[in-house]
């Protein structure tokens, strides 16, 4: 008899905090290795949201909160999903977790049964598969390519939909590949989904900050399926809190107290000081808020410079990114190529090769349903930018067939 369970047995260990660990024993080593596998802003937080939670453990916000939140963080909640979205949201429907991740577990236990269907609109974030499996459903692939900008459409998704059909989950702006859906192309998603009521679908948007092509388009927005559609979001990547554990769900009342209900038996609500923080984050107007500008105009500085780097490399296929830090290069090219004792069949072989020839940590495109692709984050230094990617083309060059 097993000692520990299928469910964690069958389970995949995140491919991006692997390459982070590994990573990390490296340097340990005194290996000088530049990673570029983690997607979290290199800037602190905001010295208006530090001090937000100085001021709350000064006034002893340290007992148990209600388990979906505060009512006044949820509040807050509702107010910037107005002023930012455009989306109508009463604070029953706002339930707050520690992290946006825990927040997609809950939703996924809270609506998939074991051998329902849920859509996968690929490439997409690691974790999306795995928490389906836990649920045990079954995952269906809508695939993408870079000469689509990995975009699915409306037919694609519409051709997956069958009778067994419970969940479609998709991010925008994208994780891994930094593209994000127009107003247009989502209305044409909303068209289709509304077609069938049964069908729930989850919106990810925790990098709607972070986009360089002006306001960010929900897919809640739409009359037709607002109520099928539950957005995720956070605290992490726009405001640079990734160690506060701050996410949230917008969601239908009878899904949201679902979630309350799943949370209540889990961890109950999250950190209270982090609530407390999180409350000043969505007091912030992104339109204004020098921090929040700041950060999004020095990524896009970065996407920019990473870009025509990557340009010169022979044999990358790259797309401009729109939005979130990070690109995702089809890198096929260089399959079947070997150098020394290292025989390159795969992404997850080429970023092997790349680790310990170049001392880049960089996450292979399997972990996120495309092989023939990986993903750098250029959260990070310009300076380690520019040697990353140089360290990157003189190792590719080494390769040969």
């Amino acid at each position: 008899m097993e000692l520990l369970s299928q469910r964690v047995l069958q389970m995949s260990e995140s491919e991006t905090l692997a390459m982070t660990r590994i990573a990390r024993e490296l340097k340990s080593q005194g290996k000088d290795v530049i990673s570029l596998s983690i997607g979290e802003p290199d800037f602190n937080t905001p010295e208006v949201i530090k001090n937000a939670a100085k001021k709350a453990i000064d006034e002893n916000w340290t007992h148990y909160p209600p388990v979906p939140g505060y009512a006044d963080l949820r509040e807050a909640v509702c107010q910037k999903l107005k002023r930012d979205n455009g989306l109508s949201f009463s604070p029953e429907q706002i339930v707050v977790s520690t992290g946006a991740k825990q927040s997609i577990y809950q939703l996924v236990m809270a609506t998939v049964n074991p051998g329902d269907e849920v859509i996968i609109l690929t490439p997409y974030w690691v974790s999306y598969k795995e928490i389906v499996k836990v649920a045990q459903g079954k995952c269906v692939f809508v695939k993408t390519t870079i000469e689509n900008d990995f975009k699915a459409t409306a037919q694609q998704i519409e051709d997956a939909i069958t009778d067994k059909t419970k969940l479609i989950m998709f991010s925008s702006p994208s994780n891994p590949t930094g593209m994000l859906y127009s107003k247009s192309e989502l209305e044409a998603m909303a068209n289709v989904i509304s077609k069938y009521p049964y069908i729930w679908v989850m919106a990810d948007e925790i990098y709607e900050h972070i986009n360089f092509e002006g306001k960010h388009e929900s897919l809640a927005q739409f009359e037709n399926v607002k109520n099928q559609v539950i957005t995720v979001n956070g605290v992490a990547k726009g405001y640079a809190m990734t160690g506060w554990r701050i996410g949230y769900i917008a969601a239908p009342l009878l899904l949201a107290k679902a979630c309350d209900k799943l949370q209540g038996q889990i961890t109950s609500a999250t950190c209270s000081i982090a609530q407390r923080a999180a409350l000043e984050a969505m007091l912030l107007d992104p339109t204004v808020s020098e921090d929040i500008i700041n950060m999004r105009n020095i990524f896009q500085q970065r996407r920019d410079l990473v870009f025509n780097l990557l340009k010169d490399i022979p044999d990358i296929k790259v797309t401009l990114p729109q939005g979130a830090f990070y690109f995702f290069p089809d890198v096929s090219a260089y399959f079947g190529k070997k150098y020394g004792d290292y025989n390159i069949l795969n992404s997850n072989d080429l970023c092997t090769y790349l680790l310990y020839e170049a001392n880049v940590a960089l996450v292979a495109g399997t972990a996120f349903g495309d092989d023939n692709c990986i993903r750098f984050s250029y959260a990070t230094d310009t300076q380690l930018l520019k040697e990353a990617i140089r360290r990157i083309k003189e190792a590719l060059g080494k390769l040969n067939f």
